[in-house]
């Protein structure tokens, strides 16, 4: 039995495509943005890019106003934010000490897609107490269906 901190994180190719073009529409800069779904079922529904206001090739912050509207849309349509992606913009996919230190919420799904090889290359983490483990990312050719 597959424990909830090494479940699979459920990704439509249309949410991960997007997620793509993000990374590299913000390149110098690192990206961000959420991702809304079911932290139950460990399924992204949704992306929403969000403004570095860091503006940084090396950290990001998610715009704050942003990240209201956000979380308040995705509770009235009965969904959660559910973690959120980044960029690393020249280092490989990997949280790194200042990933770790931010960390806001033990139950998120982080997400970091590196561009060090001109390509957008994402791989997904959680992040407790400063723990990393590392889960596969399952993407469906169909989309995932709403829950």
């Amino acid at each position: 039995m597959t424990s909830d901190l090494t479940r699979a994180l459920q990704v439509s190719a249309s949410v991960m495509n997007q997620i793509g073009k993000h990374a590299i529409l913000c390149y110098p800069e690192e990206a961000c943005g959420l991702l809304v779904g079911s932290g139950a079922t460990n399924t992204v529904l949704e992306f929403h890019p969000t403004e570095n206001t860091a503006k940084s090739a090396r950290v990001y912050t998610i715009n704050a106003r942003e990240h209201l509207i956000i979380e308040r849309e995705a509770e009235n349509a009965g969904l959660e934010v559910i973690g959120v992606i980044h960029s690393h913009t020249h280092t490989e996919a990997y949280p790194s000490s200042t990933d770790v230190a931010q960390a806001p919420d033990p139950t998120w799904q982080y997400m970091i897609v590196t561009l060090k090889r001109g390509v957008p290359e994402p791989r997904n983490f959680r992040i407790i107490n400063e723990v990393i483990t590392e889960t596969l990312i399952q993407v469906s050719n169909t989309g995932v269906r709403r829950l």
